[in-house]
């Protein structure tokens, strides 16, 4: 059967991307409105594209990477330097600068792919409740983060950052930490790299990974789950990360 590209106009919703192609992007155009994120995290779907002047580029990649909370490898480095190193964990007290510095150009590449408008929606959608982070500092200092959206039990990973040796790889593993927690299923990475591989990470066909996305749209009838505002602000609160 042919890949299937859906093009979007005003006010459309996403189909199930069971036929969109594997290596591409399965919609394009719409808008970076609330209400359509929405509806594309709870389809399987995320926008990646990095201009603003050109339409939005919406993927469901086959495979799909996922991390299974209770999954993070920590390695023995890792290990010994959070021994030596005591970093401060918080959630949801500094998305705005979390979110600028993924933003910030990476060594090697100048083009960043969280353009001024993607910036602007998953700023709205933290707004809501929706969109999260966490944050890791070293003697006062943000030497880390990750931010994603949650919906229902699923975490949708969007983009981290590290200023200092291991500030996203701890990020992350506090992230994982409280989804474990909190009975998340998974934590979607997206795309399958070396690196995600080395921290636990697995590739998922993308039937699988649309039976998981199935099963926890049903939480959509239950507001409080679907969107867990309450969960998140228990840990506002400054707490140290313990293995």
């Amino acid at each position: 059967m042919a890949a299937h590209i859906q093009i979007l106009s005003a006010n459309d919703t996403f189909h199930v991307p069971h036929q969109g192609p594997e290596a591409g992007p399965v919609a394009l155009g719409g808008e970076l409105s609330a209400r359509l994120l929405i509806d594309a995290y709870s389809k399987g779907i995320f926008p990646w594209f990095s201009n603003d002047n050109m339409p939005i580029y919406w993927w469901s990649p086959s495979p799909r990477a996922i991390l299974y909370p209770d999954c993070f490898h920590v390695s023995k480095s890792l290990k010994k330097w959070l021994r030596q190193h005591q970093c401060t964990i918080t959630v949801d007290q500094d998305f705005a600068e979390v979110i600028t510095r993924c933003a910030e150009p990476r060594q090697g590449c100048e083009v960043t792919w969280i353009t001024p408008k993607i910036d602007q929606a998953y700023r709205t959608l933290h707004d809501q409740g929706f969109a999260h982070s966490v944050e890791v500092r070293y003697e006062n200092q943000l030497i880390g983060g990750i931010y994603g959206v949650g919906l229902g039990k699923h975490f949708y990973g969007e983009s981290m950052f590290s200023s200092r040796t291991n500030g996203s790889k701890i990020a992350m593993l506090a992230l994982c930490q409280i989804l474990h927690r909190e009975d998340f299923t998974f934590l979607d990475c997206q795309l399958m790299t070396r690196h995600l591989t080395s921290l636990g990470a697995i590739a998922l066909p993308r039937p699988d990974f649309l039976n998981y996305i199935e099963e926890n749209k049903k939480l959509q009838e239950k507001p409080t789950i679907w969107n867990q505002s309450e969960v998140w602000r228990s840990y506002n609160s400054p707490w140290v990360l313990n293995l």
